[in-house]
């Protein structure tokens, strides 16, 4: 009997029928030839098909496990992931909050706190670069008026690392706190001999001692 023939009369697909049967146990009943695949006669049809039909069946609850497996731990990824932000996002308030609250003095005490603890020595730096420009008609680059315009950022950058130091050794003040500054005028030799002037480096570093305060 031939397989399509087989398939028509149980309704089932033909293509998925005939690879059962290549690889099932009753691929000795079956002669697979040029002129398509039939089952030999005398065969169990109705078992061979209720056989395929468990198979297929087999397959599709596999197929439903593995996508629902796979969809529990996509779901379950997803929440680890929201989880970790989540606490990240919690984290970085609470750290925000205590760089906020954090006091700073360029004195050594504050009025109505104790100092409980001394955590050391700590800093903070940043830096700016300023090109030299290029004269025209005697007028270049103001360096003095572009150093000033950057002081006040790059002097809050430095108290901004200075406090992100003292959190990091769980103190809530900085005590002493001064500022050094750094200039430099870079310069290096060209190919031709002559001298390269590269841009103005200013830096500046905030000085401190992280403590522990307590009110009164």
């Amino acid at each position: 009997m031939k397989t399509k023939d087989v398939a028509g009369q149980y309704g089932i697909d033909i293509f998925k029928f005939e690879d059962y049967l290549r690889q099932s146990n009753f691929k000795s009943q079956i002669n697979d030839g040029l002129m398509g695949m039939t089952i030999a006669d005398g065969a169990n049809v109705s078992a061979i098909v209720e056989d395929f039909k468990n198979y297929e069946d087999n397959r599709n609850a596999e197929k439903i496990r593995k996508a629902q497996e796979k969809a529990d731990e996509d779901s379950r990824k997803t929440q680890e992931k929201a989880d970790e932000e989540l606490r990240a996002n919690e984290a970085a308030e609470i750290k925000n909050a205590a760089l906020t609250r954090m006091l700073i003095t360029s004195g050594f005490s504050f009025d109505g706190y104790t100092i409980s603890k001394y955590s050391g020595y700590i800093s903070g730096d940043d830096a700016i670069s300023v090109e030299r420009g290029i004269a025209i008609f005697g007028i270049g680059t103001d360096v003095k008026d572009k150093l000033m315009e950057s002081l006040v950022i790059i002097r809050r950058n430095a108290l901004s690392e200075l406090k992100e130091a003292a959190y990091a050794l769980g103190c809530n003040a900085v005590i002493g706190v001064d500022f050094d500054y750094l200039t430099l005028d870079p310069q290096t030799a060209n190919i031709g001999g002559g001298t390269t002037y590269q841009p103005y480096i200013f830096g500046v570093t905030a000085n401190g001692n992280a403590v522990v305060i307590e009110k009164d």
